[in-house]
C-alpha cells in the first residue's frame, strides 16, 4: 500500500514504566528512554492512499488521522504499538481493523492549515471505544532537520514497523518503508485532549514534547506472524 502523511503533529508525554508496562501485551518489550516509556498523540492527514500499481478508491483516499502510540520491540526489531487510531473514513477504519487487528475507531475530524498553522479537531463516534476527543492549533518553529542516531527524535520517529494482536493474541508485524523523517520543532496550543482516557492516562496538556513533519511519502506491507 502507498500513502502520503501530512502536517502531522508528534505530541509526547513520558510515562513511568510500570504504568503504562500493563496495557501492553506482554508479548511486546515496551521501550524507555532516559528511565521513562513514552506515549505519544499524533494528528496529522493522509492522501493518496492506495494499493501499489492500482488506482486510487473515491472516497478513501484522503482523510484525517489521529493515533495513541508507544515504542515496543520484538526481538531486535524496534516499532510502534498503538493503543488507538482514530480516522474520518469509515470504509478505511473497518479495512484496517479487518487487515491488521489495528484498534481502529471512526470520528468527525477536521484539519484545516492557515499558513503553517494546523487546526485540528477529532470527536469520536464510534461506540466500540472511549468517547474521546482532542483539539488544537500548531505549527513548526525551527528549521528542517534529520535527527542523528542515538537522539530522541530518532528513537522516536525512526521506526520501520507497527506490531498488532489478533484476537487469538498471535503477534504480527507490519513493515513500513520511508526516507528519513525531515522534522522540525513545533508549538501547540492543545485545548482538549482526552485521547489517552482509554488507557487510564491523563496527559499534561501543558508539557509535551513537540515535533512536526510536514510530508512523508511511505510503503507498507502486509502484515507477517512473528508470534
Amino acid at each position: 500500500m502507498k500513502q502520503t502523511w501530512l502536517d502531522l503533529l508528534f505530541a509526547h508525554w513520558p510515562i513511568p514504566y510500570e504504568q503504562l508496562r500493563p496495557m501492553v501485551p506482554q508479548e511486546l518489550e515496551l521501550e524507555v528512554y532516559e528511565g521513562y516509556a513514552w506515549i505519544g498523540v499524533v494528528p496529522f492527514s493522509m492522501k493518496g492512499i492506495r494499493m501499489r500499481a492500482m488506482p486510487e478508491i473515491p472516497y478513501t483516499n484522503q482523510f484525517a488521522e489521529l493515533n495513541v502510540r508507544t515504542y515496543v520491540k520484538v526481538g531486535d526489531k524496534p516499532g510502534v504499538y498503538f493503543f488507538s487510531l482514530d480516522a474520518a473514513s469509515k470504509i478505511a477504519v473497518e479495512a484496517a481493523r479487518l487487515l491488521f487487528y489495528l484498534p481502529y475507531f471512526h470520528a468527525d475530524m477536521h484539519a484545516e492549515k492557515n499558513g503553517e498553522q494546523i487546526n485540528y479537531k477529532s470527536d469520536r463516534k464510534d461506540k466500540r471505544g472511549a468517547q474521546v476527543a482532542f483539539e488544537g492549533s500548531y505549527m513548526p518553529v525551527s528549521a528542517v532537520f534529520k535527527s542523528t542516531k542515538q537522539s530522541f527524535e530518532y528513537w522516536l520517529t525512526e521506526r520501520y514497523c507497527l506490531y498488532s494482536m489478533s484476537a487469538n493474541r498471535t503477534v504480527y508485524r507490519g513493515d513500513i518503508h520511508h526516507l528519513p523523517w525531515e522534522l522540525q520543532l513545533a508549538e501547540a496550543d492543545i485545548r482538549a485532549n482526552t485521547m489517552t482516557i482509554g488507557q487510564g492516562i491523563q496527559c499534561d496538556v501543558r508539557k509535551p514534547m513537540l515535533h512536526y513533519a510536514q510530508k512523508l511519502d511511505v510503503l507498507i506491507w502486509p502484515l507477517t506472524k512473528v508470534i
